[in-house]
């Protein structure tokens, strides 16, 4: 029994040793593809072309199928352009394969550690994503990659990434002048060189602006209240719970409740057991669509905490929010490395009022006020011209800057390649394998 005890491994530690192993399994694979490509180079007599016929132009990564009204208006641009590009998905159900494209291709990779284990080979001139840590964990920078651009898929602060979320990035598309100063300083404190910065604007809430103007008016309801927090710890499901949701059944208002997708697997439990208790569809919905166009759309007011989605309501929608600020622990985001306070917090006062456990018992008369304020208007107006630049001009920009940098890649490449294969080059090279 002692014996049994000794050999046991938690899940926990378990999980741990089962991603060192897949990771150290990859850097072998990893190895060996670089000598068979070496191989191969020396073989084709030194012509680089011959493997980089093989590279993609532009791939695009996700993670998950709900970031697609990230990537949707960019791959569209793509399409318009005739330029070809590889998606990349973890989702086998990824609505791009739903799409008619004749120039944009869908790959599904594989979720978590078999995606990530194709990522790190892969061989392509320019990588788009909206997924961070890129060269923290899993996912490694491909040598055969030349660059990699990052895409915000939420119009806040850049900093609320987990820590290092961006560092190993080459460029990032930005849509707010204070996002780019919150990233100068990252580079600072950090040592790290200036990355590319462009501001472009917000691609999928340009979108969905157009989508908003071309609905029919909603017709006389109830007055809606939409929940949707974010996930983890600081969460209002996890801070509040019952209780909150108890006092927001109370209002008689119709309530939805729409979880981050991702409380589904990180708090299951949590999920299991709120869905079960308050099953009633007559005092509170559940709403779990891949497209919150709909849900937010059909909502008079949204109550969440730091998710982005507020400025998606807010800022798109022209509707107030309610906020919560409590207890938020900044510690393992980048946003703890910066002294200044998060633009999130310094904006959230001008488009709603926040929600404290002081006057959570008082959410009904919370609603009211702020729904009926004509001021928080004004202060929609203000978020936008500080987070939303080039209004309606995202993709263009954006897919702009993008090829921007794929012509300077093939260009730098086609100079390394010529100075490869002059015959200078090829004699030096000679000279000092004789020399070894």
């Amino acid at each position: 029994m002692d014996c049994i005890k000794f050999l046991y491994i938690d899940p926990g530690t378990g999980g741990m040793l089962f991603t060192i192993l897949f990771g150290l399994f990859g850097v072998v694979v990893f190895a060996f593809r670089t000598v068979l490509m070496k191989l191969k180079f020396r073989a084709s007599g030194g012509k680089a072309s011959k493997i980089n016929d093989q590279k993609i132009p532009i791939a695009i990564y996700t993670d998950h199928k709900r970031y697609w009204n990230v990537f949707e208006p960019l791959l569209d641009e793509f399409e318009k352009r005739h330029q070809k590009v590889v998606y990349l998905t973890g989702s086998g159900d990824d609505p791009v394969f739903g799409k008619n494209y004749e120039f944009i291709s869908g790959q599904f990779i594989g979720e978590g550690n078999k995606g990530f284990s194709k990522l790190n080979l892969l061989n392509a001139s320019v990588v788009v994503s909206s997924t961070p840590s890129l060269d923290v964990f899993q996912w490694k920078r491909s040598k055969n990659v030349d660059y990699y651009i990052h895409i915000p898929h939420a119009p806040n602060d850049i900093t609320l990434y987990r820590m290092f979320g961006i560092d190993h990035y080459d460029a990032i598309i930005l849509s707010g002048e204070y996002q780019e100063k919150e990233i100068r300083q990252l580079e600072e404190l950090r040592g790290y060189p200036p990355k590319d910065i462009v501001l472009c604007g917000i691609p999928f809430m340009d979108e969905m602006k157009k989508r908003l103007e071309a609905s029919d008016d909603l017709p006389s309801h109830e007055r809606t209240v939409l929940l949707a927090p974010s996930w983890g710890e600081s969460s209002i499901l996890s801070k509040y719970g019952e209780p909150f949701i108890d006092a927001l059944i109370s209002t008689g208002y119709k309530i939805i409740v729409r979880p981050h997708p991702q409380s589904f697997s990180a708090e299951k439990d949590l999920m299991d057991k709120l869905m079960v208790k308050y099953n009633d569809t007559s005092k509170v919905i559940w709403n779990r669509d891949t497209d919150n166009f709909e849900v937010l759309r059909q909502s008079d007011i949204l109550i969440s905490d730091f998710s982005g989605v507020m400025f998606d309501f807010s800022l798109v929608f022209d509707k107030p929010v309610i906020y919560t600020r409590a207890y938020f622990d900044v510690s393992p985001y980048d946003a703890s490395w910066i002294e200044d306070e998060l633009w999130m917090y310094k904006i959230l006062p001008s488009i709603g009022l926040e929600l404290n456990e002081n006057n959570m018992g008082d959410i009904k008369q919370l609603i009211d006020k702020c729904i009926d304020d004509p001021s928080f208007s004004n202060g929609r107006d203000k978020a936008r011209s500080e987070t939303w630049v080039h209004m309606g001009e995202g993709a263009k920009r954006s897919v702009d800057f993008i090829m921007e940098k794929y012509n300077e890649v093939i260009s730098r490449n086609t100079k390394e390649e010529i100075q490869d294969t002059t015959p200078s080059k090829r004699k030096m090279k000679k000279v000092s394998l004789k020399g070894l």
